[in-house]
């Protein structure tokens, strides 16, 4: 049976660095990428088949769901070659009371029809320079926008599907080293969690943990516990109805038909 961790992202966002990372520390882990869009957020994350673990998504998410904030996108104006704000080295708010805005949201609901409408001449539109990029529209150019706060890229999962394997990505993606514990400090150059984050115990037991310590030493199922970036313990399993004690860790391990069957309840 396969021990895998799918891992969604919006578009603009790449998680191809940490896979890479990822797989060459945990081999034995099946890494999955799934591209969803920012409105697919929750859904993606509560579906019951095709189960996504976490997502890189941008802020700001539902308040019932867990989200570690990781760097800001610079937001730019899109502009034809030939405007006038073509010519500024960064646009003012001062500039865009001259113009008309196409899309009051610092994303666009639907990047390439705002896009089509900024060649059309019709105004010019904000977004992030990620998605900008990512359009490649040969007749238009970026501006940086002064004093705008920008939009706030996180890693964002459910409470409940807290895990052994969501505990190692998070490490991955701040950078910590293969060689130290979760409750050792994140290395330079990792990404940084906001201050006013809330700390949340996790409630979900170690995901794959039998799994992963049955196969190749890599994988993190056999790994020390310790205190998740929420501030809860990793592992921590709930107890049973009986008051007999803690029940098995409610973990997923792809390869099952669904999500009903994780909790081995």
């Amino acid at each position: 049976m396969t021990v895998a961790l799918t891992i969604a992202f919006v578009p603009g966002v790449s998680p191809a660095k940490w896979a890479r990372v990822w797989r060459d520390r945990f081999p034995s882990v099946e890494l999955r990428l799934r591209p969803v869009g920012q409105g697919d957020l929750v859904a993606a994350l509560s579906a019951e088949d095709d189960v996504v673990d976490m997502v890189f998504a941008r802020m700001p998410v539902p308040e019932d769901l867990r989200a570690i904030p990781l760097w800001t996108e610079t937001a730019v104006v899109a502009t034809p070659k030939d405007s006038d704000l073509a010519k500024a080295t960064e646009v003012t708010a001062a500039h865009l009371e001259t113009v008309h805005m196409i899309d009051a949201g610092p994303v666009p609901a639907d990047v390439d029809a705002a896009l089509d409408l900024v060649e059309a001449n019709v105004g010019v539109v904000v977004l992030p320079q990620s998605l900008f990029r990512k359009a490649s529209r040969k007749d238009l150019v970026a501006r940086p926008l002064a004093d705008a706060e920008g939009t706030r890229v996180a890693l964002v999962w459910r409470d409940e599907d807290s895990s052994e394997l969501t505990e190692e990505f998070i490490g991955v993606v701040r950078g910590r080293t293969a060689n130290s514990s979760r409750s050792q400090p994140d290395q330079p150059g990792g990404s940084e969690r906001s201050a006013d984050e809330p700390s949340r115990p996790a409630r979900g037991a170690a995901r794959n943990a039998s799994a992963g310590s049955s196969r190749s030493g890599e994988a993190p199922g056999g790994k020390a516990k310790a205190k998740s970036p929420g501030g809860g313990k990793s592992g921590a399993g709930k107890k049973s109805n009986t008051g007999k004690g803690p029940t098995p860790g409610r973990g997923k391990m792809r390869g099952k038909p669904s999500r009903g069957s994780k909790g081995n309840r």
